[in-house]
């Protein structure tokens, strides 16, 4: 048996709360590293807190600035030398374009890390894999993810979501919800098939426990719409239905459905509700114009209609909502689709995965020094163009 295998083996029959004894210990034994550690990314995207299988106080560092967060911003291993010929691996773990965190590895020579480094990086990727299915069974890595105490309704919501970012040949997408640690009813999701990518993005209606409730029977109610093949102006009607029928009007969810034909880059969308969309195209930004509907759950049996956009290979598309371009300086200018479109423009370089923690800094600058008083919600697609074929 050869020594990735033995590693790939011994993290997949690992106990779910073992998996960091596991590589190291398989690490260690054939790779002849002499340490081992997981950092998580936290909820905010601001640190990476180190994994302990005890309560201990863990360690963490800046996701910005530091070695590790610069593998982590860059999603390419990175190599630390150390005194006495020793070097450290800082390997991210990704699942899918997901970013989880970093595996930090120390060598004792830059000869044996040279040699190993391909390997050991894949060996990240089966131990980030193997967290998304440990994440069932114990709370292990999500105690570990947090900075800070969530609230009962930010806890509702973060479970709700499909992950902060995902890939695949033609396209990326990247998420983020502030404040990460009390959201209430601002929420994403995706899903992704060979064909297409439907993505929903949600402005949910109130504060605290009842948004919470109010997003997850919209999110639901539209995912069992979509799982049972339905298009997206069926779904919006049937989740219309189903919110309608708990709240009868009293409370209602605005959101953007978003349905991506893959191939093609032809783009069907339901504007039901506040979700504002924008297009990168080279340098320019130019917001989206889209049919303004109801909100999910306002009248009962309300009938949507899905507006069609083209995109071009290499568009990128920003959806967000109110708590972003409503929200008003200290001195009570708003923030406005100007300045969201310098953000956008200056953010252009970097992947879809990074870019809705740039943009929510800039607005954290505009606001100032103020706790942000609403859900701020940044979603970004972007487009590459179809799959070349061989």
């Amino acid at each position: 048996m050869n020594r990735f295998v033995a590693a790939e083996r011994a993290l997949r029959s690992a106990a779910p709360h073992r998996l960091v004894e596991a590589v190291r210990d398989v690490l260690c034994a054939e790779y002849g590293a002499t340490s081992a550690e997981l950092y998580l990314a936290d909820y905010a995207l601001v640190q990476l807190q180190e994994v302990h299988a005890t309560d201990g106080r863990a360690e963490s560092v800046p996701a910005r600035g530091s070695t590790a967060g610069r593998a982590f911003g860059s999603q390419e291993p990175y190599t630390e030398d150390l005194t006495g010929g020793r070097v450290r691996l800082h390997l991210p773990v990704t699942v899918r374009g997901d970013r989880l965190g970093v595996l930090i590895v120390t060598m004792p020579s830059a000869d044996g890390a040279d040699g190993a480094l391909d390997e050991l990086a894949d060996i990240a990727q089966v131990l980030g894999h193997e967290i998304v299915v440990a994440d069932r069974d114990t709370d292990l890595y999500m105690r570990a993810r947090r900075a800070d105490r969530l609230t009962l309704a930010a806890e509702m919501q973060w479970q709700l979501l499909p992950g902060r970012s995902c890939a695949g040949p033609e396209y990326a997408v990247g998420a983020q919800l502030e404040p990460a640690y009390a959201i209430h009813g601002d929420n994403f999701d995706w899903s992704a098939d060979a064909e297409r990518l439907m993505v929903y993005v949600t402005n949910g209606m109130g504060e605290g426990i009842e948004a919470s409730l109010l997003t997850n029977l919209g999110i639901n109610a539209l995912r069992n719409a979509r799982r049972a093949g339905l298009s997206i102006e069926d779904q919006a009607a049937l989740a219309d239905q189903a919110v309608f029928a708990q709240y009868r009007g009293e409370s209602y969810i605005s959101v953007l459905l978003v349905d991506l034909e893959l191939r093609t880059g032809r783009l069907s969308v339901v504007d039901a509700g506040s979700p504002r969309m924008l297009r990168l195209r080279g340098r320019t930004v130019t917001p989206v114009d889209l049919e303004a509907q109801l909100p999910l759950g306002m009248f009962e049996e309300t009938d949507y209609v899905a507006h069609e956009v083209d995109l071009a290979p290499g568009d990128r598309l920003l959806f967000v909502s109110d708590g972003v371009y409503a929200v008003c300086a200290p001195g009570g200018e708003e923030y406005g689709e100007r300045s969201l479109a310098r953000a956008i423009v200056s953010t252009s370089l970097l992947p879809a995965a990074e870019v809705p923690r740039a943009v929510l800094r800039e607005l954290s600058g505009h606001r100032g020094a103020t706790e942000p008083a609403d859900d701020a919600l940044v979603v970004c697609l972007d487009w590459f163009g179809p799959p070349e074929v061989a």
